[in-house]
């Protein structure tokens, strides 16, 4: 074993890292909007929040949809050519998003900026004909990345066993907070230099190229020229029959139906963790730069605007990759059972968003966005260490044939949940804002209260999600078909 172990290929680790890029363009492509929409294209077109959160919602609620179908769908094309498609797409979606304001100016029959100085019915075809083409935009854009995850998660059930893949997962995961950690350093200074829209088009041609790497790079272990024996025995420790066994597309075992994956409790417990806390991370990755706009004067293309950002999704990420290793720790130090010690860890690290109740008060008494910015920070961190354990309790619970089908059904309700969040704030900012000192909630008027009844909802919906999932599935309880 110990030759072996010295010998074996670590193939998985490269498909690890290029998971990990597309997780990254992924979320890249996602904040542009949310880092151009305050200082370019909300001026630009005339939008108010509640504009930027019905397009929030719906893209929220379309990704939602398509979450549900692209599972099936990567499972029905295979992980190669269903990735490549769904990159493909998203990438297309993110793009065209340039093309926005000649739609506009096409439709309307007129200069954008010439129908906003009339005012009246003009400013108003403007701002809902834009917000109708950026919602067809997000459409697209929903469509390709509501099968990034599924087709990630079932990589990681490919090539990782079952004690590897919360840490695989929180590696590829982190992804998300590196994305949103270099967004404000490229995009605005981009929107800057050179438009709003070219910062769509620079962003969202990254998608293409990593096209060319997945083409190369991943095939099944079992048919991989750069996994050797080693690996894959490795790989296929957890296999009860043969842990040699080359797994094909005749020999693997059939799909559950997409319709029966609703009747298990597992698939409940994941849905509940998805759809109270995946809403959660949306709202600070789609409000957070407005937020220290409008409450601390600090615009995403100034260097506290840059700062800010960066400073949150910095402590995200370093913190975060942390959270895939703890069920490790407890299944080889501790002697825990894999499930076990994930829902340990979704435990611990479901009171890290607690952090958030304390971002606005004391941001506010301090009159410093840094108290904020370090605090949701950590309600991040906390989120990515929940979603990385949360993701991994699909591969131990179903068979690998339907992981990216659960996979997909968990991303609806999370979508859903979102969306909920999304149009709630966007018309509590609004109505809170227009509303002023007569306003109020637990000491703060006006749009300040807003924000701290979001962040408030924000703290607690992990120790909620935890509480349903575990009295739905209160001890390990695999498919068994």
């Amino acid at each position: 074993m110990s030759t072996q172990t010295k010998l074996m290929s670590n193939w998985r680790w490269w498909l690890c890292s290029l998971l990990f890029v597309a997780t990254t363009v992924n979320y890249l492509d996602r904040q542009v909007l949310s880092l151009t929409y305050e200082d370019f294209i909300k001026p630009a077109f005339g939008w108010t929040d509640n504009d930027y959160g019905t397009i929030t919602s719906i893209f929220s609620i379309l990704y939602a949809i398509f979450c549900l179908f692209a599972g099936k769908f990567v499972d029905w094309m295979g992980t190669k050519k269903g990735y490549l498609i769904a990159i493909g797409v998203w990438s297309a979606g993110a793009c065209i998003h340039a093309l926005c304001g000649l739609g506009t100016e096409a439709i309307v029959g007129e200069p954008i900026a010439e129908a906003l100085a009339k005012g009246g019915t003009a400013a108003t075809a403007v701002a809902t004909t834009s917000v109708y083409l950026f919602l067809l935009c997000r459409g697209i854009l929903a469509l390709g990345e509501a099968g990034n995850f599924p087709a990630a998660i079932k990589v990681t059930a490919e090539y990782f066993p079952k004690k590897d893949r919360a840490f695989a997962t929180s590696i590829f995961n982190a992804g998300a907070s590196v994305g949103a950690l270099a967004a404000p350093l490229c995009i605005p200074p981009l929107a800057k230099a050179w438009g709003w829209e070219m910062a769509f088009i620079v962003i969202g041609a990254l998608g293409f190229l990593w096209m060319f790497f997945w083409v190369f790079m991943y095939e099944r272990p079992e048919k991989s020229r750069f996994v050797n024996e080693a690996e894959l025995e490795y790989i296929h420790q957890d296999d009860e029959e043969d842990q040699k066994a080359v797994a094909t597309e005749e020999t693997e075992e059939a799909a559950i139906p997409l319709l029966k994956s609703f009747g298990y409790r597992q698939t409940w417990s994941f849905i509940a963790g998805k759809f109270f806390t995946d809403g959660v991370w949306w709202f600070f990755l789609f409000w957070a730069p407005s937020y220290f706009k409008n409450q601390f004067d600090a615009p995403s293309y100034t260097a506290l605007g840059q700062g800010l950002i960066f400073t949150l999704y910095a402590i995200v990420t370093v913190v975060s990759i942390f959270g895939g290793y703890l069920p490790k720790i407890f299944v080889e130090k501790k002697g825990m059972h894999p499930y076990n010690g994930r829902m340990l860890s979704l435990l611990i690290f479901a009171f890290f968003p607690l952090c958030a109740l304390l971002a606005q008060p004391l941001g506010m008494h301090f009159n410093s966005p840094w108290w904020p910015a370090i605090l949701i920070g950590l309600a991040g961190a906390g989120h990515q260490a929940w979603s990385a354990n949360l993701f991994s309790t699909v591969g131990d619970m179903f068979p690998k044939s339907t992981i990216a089908t659960i996979t997909g059904i968990g991303a609806m309700a999370g979508g859903i949940g979102s969306m909920i969040i999304q149009k709630v704030a966007g018309k509590l900012f609004t109505y809170a804002e227009t509303a002023g000192s007569s306003f109020t909630f637990l000491g703060f008027e006006g749009k300040p209260a807003g924000y701290f009844i979001m962040f408030c909802f924000c703290g607690v919906a992990y120790l909620i999600a935890w509480s349903i999932m575990k009295s739905l599935v209160p001890k390990y309880a695999p498919i068994k078909q």
